[in-house]
């Protein structure tokens, strides 16, 4: 591995973008197609995107990103899709925080880093619609590079078909890469996005990988493309199917209850909001996460 990583880092960040815009576009796609339903009277959301920057202690060009957020959709009620490429120096709480499984070797001596990435979370009109989160990242120091990532559907209202859909595309799309690597990230996911206060999982699963680092830097890579691939197919037929679902004010309140769970879990546990945070990143960027409403019982 050579200390600067040139090439690599820029087709990761390159990949991220490209995957930014697919998404971006189908999901203002998804927007223009809801003729029918509940909701359908209400004009098409489209995205405000907005240049963000990471703080950095000397002023210097720290890297930042897009921050593209579409509010009060038909079919989005508030979804963000951020990318970003940042660099700089880690102070000793981002450490702490950009590696989970194990330590970062050199950083007391070279702090050094570079981290780029996807990060996407839609929390939808219809109650019947599940809510959504994925992401996928490259970080690397001059001693150690990994990717991480993946996504995990959230519904207020579950429907078994719906979670079976979820999880097939997904292993569809991880098992090229290892005829147990599935299960692997889907038992990785069942334990990161546990609710130790509640005593449950936030949603009913997906993958997820942090740390992943193999040695060979394009199989890892190929294996992130293709968590972030399968994401679009995993999860758009879910919202084309159920968008057009009745709804009534119970369907609602419980969307409400499920969506305070899951901003307890991203302000309380989730390790990329705390990496943002402690990095400098943009504040709005990195909690654009949490819904629009929520309620507490």
């Amino acid at each position: 591995m050579t200390e600067t990583f040139t090439t690599e880092k820029q087709q990761a960040s390159a990949w991220f973008r490209s995957l930014r815009d697919d998404i971006v576009a189908a999901f203002e796609a998804l927007e223009d197609s809801h003729a029918t339903g509940p909701f359908s009277d209400m004009p098409a959301g489209r995205f405000d995107v907005t240049e963000t920057k990471r703080a950095s202690d000397d002023g210097s060009d720290a890297g930042g990103g897009l921050m593209s957020v579409m509010r009060g959709g038909r079919v989005f009620e508030k979804v963000g899709v951020n990318v970003s490429t940042v660099f700089g120096e880690l102070g000793s709480e981002a450490q702490h925080a950009m590696a989970a499984r194990k330590g970062i070797p050199g950083m007391k001596d070279d702090p050094r880093f570079w981290a780029s990435g996807i990060s996407l979370v839609a929390h939808m009109r219809n109650p019947h619609c599940p809510a959504v989160h994925m992401n996928t990242r490259m970080f690397w120091t001059p001693h150690a590079w990994w990717f991480g990532g993946g996504s995990d559907l959230n519904p207020c209202i579950e429907y078994a078909e719906d979670t079976a859909h979820f999880h097939a595309t997904q292993k569809r799309h991880l098992d090229p890469h290892g005829p147990t690597l599935y299960q692997e990230l889907k038992e990785w996911a069942d334990e990161y996005f546990f609710i130790p206060h509640r005593n449950r999982a936030r949603g009913v699963g997906g993958v997820f990988m942090d740390d992943r680092c193999t040695g060979d830097w394009e199989k890892d890579f190929s294996l992130t493309q293709d968590l972030g691939r399968a994401f679009l197919p995993a999860y758009t037929p879910l919202i084309e199917k159920r968008r057009v679902q009745p709804c009534n004010d119970a369907d609602k309140d419980a969307q409400l209850i499920h969506r305070g769970l899951y901003a307890e879990y991203n302000l309380v546990y989730d390790r990329g909001t705390k990496f943002g945070l402690a990095t400098g990143h943009d504040a709005n960027a990195v909690l654009m996460s949490l819904p629009p409403f929520a309620k507490w019982v």
